[in-house]
């Protein structure tokens, strides 16, 4: 009581001295230095009779390990004693204490955006093989504004027997995705939660059970001067058929690597042409409505 009297009366080092005797920490925020008692109500009841601010002694609650009575009584003692709103919410809400042997794991290097294991974006990918290493670009999704009627002519004249034909029509003659590749090498990643390729940004509620990359057809576009156009439908006299043509269709192999990612290889060396991945579901309707799809395509040998 002696020392402190002689604080109150303006002793610059004994006001000091007093000050370092509160626990202090030199690490960061919450890190307890070795043998420090935590942080009391009777240390904060000191700082304000010393006439500490409220930012000094705030800045002391979050930088020190503390174990506070928050109680009703002890509120009232605080309070009495002078001790501001502002440190009083700081005291009811302080830095968990942290152990001085602990620490925090280093963060790990970030995913490889070109390594096929990593975690990507639901989608379709194109991995190319280059010299220096591997590249991942994923395939844009990419609409059909609509479809247009082929044959429609000649099936009315021959009564049905020819078939008309239904074509989903994309705009523009290539895909801005190329490769000279034969057999070009995709992963699908597919949402886990969901097991849909949702987030791709490409799918409507009607894609919601898509998962594996066998729900999707691998076809060649009928290229033309300003669009590109896939047949999706044929009908006639005896009936007709939704889907891609068997002479459109490319056959290929898929293998699952790990949860929600496969591997698609085309069984056959593909001739230079513009593709795409298309789903034809039963409620495309055969594309009437429009859609989206996947497209690439693949250069002439150099």
């Amino acid at each position: 009581m002696i020392a402190f009297n002689r604080c109150v009366n303006g002793h610059a080092a004994c006001l000091l001295i007093l000050f370092l005797s509160i626990p202090l920490t030199v690490t960061a925020r919450g890190a307890q230095a070795t043998g420090a008692a935590p942080l009391a109500n009777d240390d904060i009841i000191k700082m304000v009779q010393m006439k500490f601010g409220d930012n000094v002694i705030v800045a002391k609650i979050k930088s020190s390990p503390c174990k506070f009575d928050t109680s009703m009584d002890a509120l009232t003692k605080l309070k009495a004693a002078g001790v501001s709103d502002v440190v009083l919410q700081a005291m009811m809400e302080p830095a968990a204490p942290v152990s001085p042997n602990s620490s925090a794991p280093p963060p790990g290097p970030p995913p490889d955006p070109n390594d096929p294991q990593a975690e990507h974006d639901a989608g379709i990918y194109y991995v190319r093989q280059n010299p220096g290493g591997r590249q991942m670009t994923q395939l844009e999704p990419t609409a059909y504004s609509g479809t247009k009627s082929g044959g429609m002519f000649t099936s009315a004249m021959t009564y049905g027997i020819a078939k008309a034909k239904w074509k989903a029509v994309v705009r523009g003659a290539t895909s801005n995705v190329r490769t000279s590749e034969t057999r070009p090498t995709f992963y699908f990643y597919f949402e886990q939660k969901k097991g849909t390729l949702s987030n791709s940004g490409a799918w409507t509620a009607w894609f919601g059970g898509l998962s594996t990359p066998n729900q999707f057809t691998l076809a060649r576009f009928e290229p033309k001067k300003d669009d590109r156009e896939l047949v999706v439908g044929e009908f006639g006299a005896w009936g007709g058929s939704t889907g891609t043509r068997s002479k459109d269709v490319v056959e290929f192999d898929f293998q699952k690597v790990a949860p929600g990612i496969y591997k698609i290889v085309p069984r056959d060396d593909m001739h230079p042409g513009e593709y795409c991945f298309f789903y034809t579901g039963q409620n495309n309707a055969m594309g009437m409505g429009g859609g989206n799809l996947f497209d690439f395509g693949i250069n002439p040998a150099q």
